[in-house]
């Protein structure tokens, strides 16, 4: 067996799941423009209609705007950075709803905003890796780890964005939210993975930067829930983390 160290504290372990936006990817580069993006066509469309957001325009994924209009930040705790496609979907339809759009077309609507938001993330490929990661992903390979990406995007979307910044091939299994029943935090995605590597939750570690990355390795009995935060003073919602980190370079794998 192996062992991860966390803040010189050693663990014993096997596996670990990591979270995708925000653990992975740095959140604001992939996700801000995409969100940017499609809240404009949404506010665009609501005007015309003589409408508006019902709530402040970033209340409604839970997004910090600068005076200018980009995404600085977000709310770890809200839908943009925990909910699925479909549950985002669900909360942008809703808006056009309440203007009096048909339900079927709000859906419709916010499908067609989502391709042009997403053609532009392909187009301009503006992720980037934490730093660190690459080095924790290397050791984790060197000492015979089985590593898994969980994440509430879908499975087809993760691929490609590890594609773009080559970490797939440190990846045994990639598990998007339609690969399982229920997403974060039910413990479904954590579970599966564990068969996937053919490992006891209680041998694995899961390391996310939302508390629903918490809760759904609690909820599946793993070995400890690691809580990214690489800005202590947003660390706050990580209330049901082991252990929180700001950075890759507090974290450490060994071979025993």
């Amino acid at each position: 067996m192996s062992e991860l160290i966390v803040q010189g504290e050693r663990y014993p372990c096997r596996g670990i799941l990591l979270d995708k936006d925000g653990t992975l990817l740095d959140f604001i580069q992939l996700w801000g423009p995409w969100a940017r993006s499609i809240l404009d066509m949404m506010e665009q469309h609501l005007t015309v209609a003589g409408a508006g957001f019902t709530v402040e325009k970033g209340t409604v994924l839970g997004t910090v705007h600068d005076l200018e209009g980009r995404v600085i930040g977000y709310d770890p705790s809200g839908p943009l950075a925990m909910g699925t496609v479909d549950e985002s979907t669900g909360v942008l339809a809703w808006q056009l709803y309440t203007a009096g759009v048909p339900w079927n077309e709000a859906v419709r609507l916010v499908r067609d905003f989502n391709k042009t938001a997403m053609a532009d993330i392909r187009r301009h490929r503006a992720a980037k890796v934490f730093p660190g990661l690459r080095t924790l992903l290397e050791q984790s390979r060197h000492a015979g780890l089985k590593l898994a990406v969980v994440t509430s995007d879908s499975t087809e979307a993760a691929q490609e964005h590890l594609e773009w910044m080559g970490l797939t091939s440190y990846f045994d299994e990639i598990i998007g939210h339609d690969r399982v029943t229920y997403g974060k935090p039910d413990p479904e995605m954590a579970e599966k993975a564990c068969a996937l590597l053919g490992l006891s939750p209680a041998d694995v570690v899961v390391i996310g930067d939302s508390n629903g990355d918490m809760q759904m390795g609690k909820r599946a009995g793993v070995r400890l829930a690691i809580g990214f935060a690489p800005e202590a003073e947003r660390s706050g919602h990580l209330l049901d983390a082991d252990k929180v980190v700001r950075g890759y370079e507090e974290l450490e794998v060994r071979r025993v």
